[in-house]
């Protein structure tokens, strides 16, 4: 069974390379049929592997091969609480995109290839258990995430792609200097990242694991992005097609969150503890000035954007604040980190749905300013129930997986951060105001189209590859909102094995 989980990884870009080998003038059908039953196939075999996880019994599924004995590195793949969710969420969002992209016309074998390229990177990103092969499939992913921009993206989709693709590079090599700063401190050195979280190696060095850990983390906090390392995300969100922005907030955001739980503070414990309010602040930051930035935009997609900001903000915030709380790992800690864990399932199922849905309001109306339209709901009731419920997901109503999220995020950071925890539910407030006021501008009132969608008869409600693919976000969403339990009994040992790492 340990060999599933690689074919998981490398499935999607042995099909990526099958189609690339077809001529450039495959069948449409064929090249679309061919993503959406990889990527079904490789969500069937993640659940397969859910079926047979074992919680609290550490990383499983492991496969070790030696790939450069001379420098310690390897491929190491293996998955626990932690990874699990992540590796199913993903497969959840890249099956979604790729019946979203049905009716795609442009170049659609390319198209295919790419995102099955990009799925493998994911999904090997959150499986890897050697920094080396992270950082390989963190580097991918920016180069199939650029190709997806420039190529499909809108008119000023180049410039965009661009500006992601060096502020993200720049990140990922300031990533691999602090991962060879790691490796050094090694004795013997290698890149393995079992052997290293259980050596500790920078332990008693603070000077050398305070620049480690500012490597790291700035590599990691322009992908997540925090403030002020975030701007290159809303024109990317803007110009990229809908796909690869539900792909690009829903999957790629969690490479930088779930770095720091998997790399930042276990493996580099005493210099998180030392510099752990950075975080704090920095979370709370980004929590308030996403929500207050989000709450000026004009246009529906670039506003979403923001709130990933806002979102990504109160997982380092929990993140943070878990260093701060007391000493026994049954306390707030582990909500905090079970939380934020929590909340990067739920931001990828309800901002992946925000995002497809905004591609179905451009390719109607031709725009995303949100002055452009009023009294959809009456013209589209299914588009404008389900943004609805995707608005009230991303809010954090009860109900939602967004509930559970932040709920678990505020307990555990409270009772260490009070005054930080007290401001990022004024980032709530914020959020409810700016996507409550978004949804009675479009889709209540007399009803208003843009002149480029034609006759407002033309303003079409959910087609069926929409559907197929939004509704089910949605519906897991709810179903992670009422019975979180076979997920949260997933995280909570991962959780309590972080804490107990970070408290060497």
């Amino acid at each position: 069974m340990t060999a599933v989980l690689t074919a998981i990884v490398l499935l999607p870009a042995a099909a990526s390379a099958l189609l690339l080998c077809l001529p450039r003038r495959a069948p449409r059908a064929v090249c679309l049929g061919v993503w959406v039953a990889v990527s079904a196939v490789v969500l069937a075999l993640t659940l397969v592997v859910w079926a047979g996880y074992r919680a609290g019994e550490g990383i499983q599924y492991e496969t070790y091969a030696q790939w450069i004995p001379s420098a310690g590195i390897g491929y190491h793949v293996g998955v626990d609480g932690l990874s699990l969710p992540l590796l199913a969420m993903t497969g959840v969002l890249f099956l979604a995109c790729a019946c979203y992209a049905w009716r795609e016309t442009r170049r659609v074998r390319d198209f295919a290839a790419l995102f099955l390229l990009l799925e493998t990177t994911c999904l090997g990103l959150f499986a890897a258990l050697d920094l080396i092969l992270f950082f390989v499939f963190f580097d991918l992913s920016i180069v199939a995430m650029y190709f997806i921009i420039a190529g499909w993206g809108h008119r000023g989709a180049a410039r965009a792609a661009l500006k992601f693709f060096l502020y993200t590079f720049i990140g990922s090599l300031a990533l691999l200097l602090g991962f060879i700063g790691l490796y050094l401190a090694a004795d013997p050195h290698t890149f393995d990242m079992v052997a290293l979280t259980r050596e500790n190696p920078l332990a008693g060095r603070s000077a050398y694991g305070a620049l480690v850990l500012l490597a790291i983390g700035v590599g990691l906090a322009v992908k997540t992005p925090t403030v002020p390392f975030h701007t290159w995300l809303p024109p990317a969100h803007t110009e990229a097609p809908a796909e690869g922005s539900a792909i690009l907030a829903g999957v790629l955001l969690k490479m930088g969150t779930y770095g720091f739980l998997r790399i930042a503070m276990p493996m580099l414990p005493q210099a998180w503890r030392g510099y752990a309010l950075v975080f704090v602040v920095v979370g709370v930051v980004s929590v308030l000035y996403g929500a207050l930035v989000a709450l000026a935009q004009s246009e529906f997609k670039r506003m979403i954007a923001y709130t990933s900001v806002n979102h990504m903000g109160y997982i380092v915030l929990a993140i943070g604040a878990a260093a701060a709380a007391g000493t026994d790992p049954a306390d707030a800690r582990r909500l905090a980190v079970t939380g934020a864990t929590f909340q990067m399932v739920s931001h990828g199922l309800l901002t992946g749905a925000l995002f497809l849905l905004a591609g179905a309001l451009y390719e109607r109306g031709r725009t995303y300013d949100m002055a452009a339209y009023s009294g959809v709901a009456a013209r589209a009731p299914v588009f404008a129930a389900l943004t609805g419920v995707a608005v009230f997901g991303s809010l954090g109503l009860p109900g939602f997986s967004g509930f559970i999220a932040e709920f678990q995020i505020l307990t555990g950071s409270l009772g260490p951060r009070p005054v930080a925890t007290a401001l990022a539910v004024v980032g709530i407030l914020l959020t409810a105001a700016l996507l409550l006021r978004a949804l009675q501008r479009m889709f209540l009132g007399p009803l208003r189209l843009p002149d480029s969608a034609g006759d407002s008869l033309a303003f079409a409600d959910v087609r069926a590859h929409e559907g197929v693919a939004i509704v089910p976000l949605l519906a897991l969403a709810v179903v992670l909102g009422l019975m979180p339990r076979f997920v949260l009994d997933v995280i909570e040992p991962a959780s309590r094995g972080v804490l107990e790492l970070l408290a060497r």
